[in-house]
């Protein structure tokens, strides 16, 4: 018990120190969009998506499990005219994210609202050029109950003791703000292009729970880190009923970088009915505050098509370690679902996993 309460206290120290300046990550990126890129709102052919995303790390390693989870529903309302032949259109959204840390409570629970506005380029409306910008509140938690530090040890038992250890309040909220623009191409021929970037915590909100707006000049300070995020994918016909989905995916927070690259093949079984399966895989290149880049993790991925429902599976294999020290299993289980309504399979404006 002592062992696994080290343990959980270690790696929590660890994540609010080493891992301060990051935000939790889903493997299946497009599955959860709003998350990604703002300008995905309403990124796809139809007139609304619900999705639900959720993440399950560590598993294996503490006695409650790491858990990241997204929820998000956007709408898509077209800007068509009469006599005009570009199709342009209006994405809005919204977001609830939280991210919770086994027994101690640590958790950010977050809702957004985003809009985007997708420009047609040319008559044919097959490409699209798309600015969006999203708002939101956070708030972050910890439980200090669940929490035992060396001076309350007494002896004998277990941590019963008071401890003399200062505790700040345990929950504030901050703003945070985004922005991004999103490239489609979709020619006839069945293939598309898809790039993005967006920028992220644009004010650099600060997270510390120790700084109070009655001690402003308080040291311990916690700025989430401006994060960048860039991405590149496309859709290439192999056959008639197999396609080719490569993608790549780059994050930089502060001195934090993260690089995914991989590919999907999505299987056609029935065009009518909007049957499909999508097997990929890609792997996870990460690069601390002072470490070069290594190999983090190798990512196998299902996903199945019905009509107009997505459903996704996918698996992290971790390989690196915490630290230079023995590497220990770092797996991680990730499920998303996703409902399209009224949704036109003849166009594609968004990877779908």
């Amino acid at each position: 018990m002592r062992k696994l309460l080290l343990c959980t206290v270690g790696i929590f120290i660890f994540l609010i120190s080493d891992l301060k300046a990051q935000d939790p990550q889903f493997s299946q990126f497009f599955a959860a969009p709003l998350t990604l890129n703002p300008a995905l709102s309403g990124a796809f052919s139809g007139k609304y998506r619900v999705g639900l995303v959720y993440r399950n790390q560590w598993q294996n390693q503490l006695e409650t499990p790491m858990v990241t989870y997204a929820a998000a529903a956007d709408f898509r309302f077209g800007l068509q005219s009469q006599g005009k032949k570009r199709n342009d259109g209006i994405g809005a959204g919204i977001l609830f994210y939280a991210d919770r840390f086994g027994n101690t409570g640590f958790s950010t629970n977050q809702i957004a609202v985003s809009a985007a506005y997708h420009k047609s380029l040319s008559g044919f409306n097959d490409q699209y050029l798309t600015f969006g910008a999203q708002i939101g509140i956070a708030q972050r938690n910890v439980n200090f109950e669940n929490i035992f530090f060396q001076d309350q040890f007494d002896g004998t038992s277990g941590y019963t003791d008071p401890t003399a250890e200062p505790f700040p309040e345990n929950n504030f909220t901050y703003s945070d703000f985004g922005v991004g623009l999103n490239y489609t191409w979709v020619p006839r021929s069945g293939a598309a292009l898809f790039a993005g970037a967006a920028m992220h915590h644009i004010m650099e909100p600060e997270t510390s729970f120790f700084t109070t707006a009655e001690n402003p000049e308080d040291n311990s300070t916690n700025k989430l880190h401006r994060k960048i995020t860039a991405y590149l994918a496309g859709q290439m016909p192999i056959s008639e009923s197999v396609q080719f989905h490569p993608r790549a995916l780059v994050h930089i927070q502060g001195p934090h970088r993260m690089i995914n690259a991989g590919s999907n093949l999505r299987l056609l079984f029935n065009e009518v009915a909007g049957t499909a399966v999508h097997i990929g895989g890609w792997a996870r290149v990460v690069k601390g505050t002072q470490a070069p880049f290594v190999m983090d993790s190798v990512v196998a991925m299902a996903g199945f098509e019905f009509s107009n429902i997505l459903l996704g599976f996918s698996y992290d294999i971790g390989i690196s370690s915490l630290d230079t020290g023995n590497p220990i299993r770092r797996n991680v289980f990730e499920v998303s679902i996703a409902y399209l309504g009224d949704y036109d399979y003849s166009s594609v404006f968004c990877p779908k996993f």
